[in-house]
């Protein structure tokens, strides 16, 4: 079975990012979402929160699995003995970035591990997390931008009734 896993800190979870996650569940067997535990940088959510949330917006993806680790995503993947990873780019910008990840991952796996880029779809290619939560910090309409379930959670964090 081929299995990749799609890394990020999913706070909160957006159309652009299962954007990424239904077309790389459609190209493989098993697909582990998989939310970083970062304890050194502040999250709108907990991680069982993140969790939580993108268990209920993957429920009809049946090869899609929701997992948490911490520590450097290579030696997850090496872990978890899975050789693919999945990262979105919304512009040049991500490339750049990116490229230099899956560089140094290819490196220090032994060319064990991959990256595979999917270009996020136009409709989302302007959004992120951060832009999601700023806009509902101050009451705007994040409803274009996440499920509805995940917009009233964030709602909720920032004391805002909708």
């Amino acid at each position: 079975m081929k299995a990749a896993i799609y890394p990020g800190s999913f706070d909160p979870v957006t159309f652009g990012h299962l954007d990424i996650i239904h077309r790389a569940a459609d190209i493989f067997d098993e697909l582990y979402v998989s939310v970083l535990n970062n304890s050194s940088k502040t999250s709108l959510f907990s991680i069982d929160e993140r969790v939580n949330m993108l268990k209920e917006v993957t429920a009809d993806l049946p090869n899609v699995h929701i997992e948490t680790f911490s520590g450097l995503t290579l030696q997850y993947a090496l872990d978890k003995d899975v050789h693919v990873l999945i990262r979105g780019l919304r512009a040049v910008t991500d490339f750049e970035y990116e490229l230099q990840i899956a560089q140094t991952n290819r490196k220090f796996s032994d060319d064990k591990v991959d990256t595979m880029f999917l270009t996020t779809s136009l409709e989302y290619a302007y959004l992120s997390s951060s832009i999601v939560k700023e806009i509902a910090s101050y009451g705007g309409d994040i409803s274009m931008s996440v499920p509805q379930a995940v917009a009233d959670r964030v709602y909720e964090k920032y004391g805002i009734i909708k």
